[in-house]
């Protein structure tokens, strides 16, 4: 899931290039967004991935929250899904 998303986008993480390989990390951190969303998956509550790892509440609500908003974005106009291609050649 996380892949899918423009992290770019959001301000409550970065990539930065000489930590973890530039893997999307909670700003200043180096806990990676991927691990909210696999304890998650896994069955762990916010308290238990707040008492585990060095972030906030309000990191993971931000993370969450952009997620779902991105989630609900339109469809690009331009992406490839949206073009079709006539596999009959004239």
């Amino acid at each position: 899931m996380t892949n899918n998303l423009d992290w770019s986008q959001c301000p409550a993480v970065e990539s930065v290039p000489g930590r973890l390989s530039g893997t999307w990390v909670f700003r200043d951190t180096r806990m990676p967004v991927s691990a909210v969303f696999e304890n998650i998956k896994a069955g762990a509550s916010l308290d238990e991935i707040i008492d585990q790892f060095d972030i906030t509440r309000e990191q993971i609500l931000a993370v969450l929250q952009f997620a779902a908003r991105s989630l609900d974005a339109p469809p690009s106009m331009h992406s490839p899904a949206a073009e079709t291609v006539d596999a009959h050649p004239l």
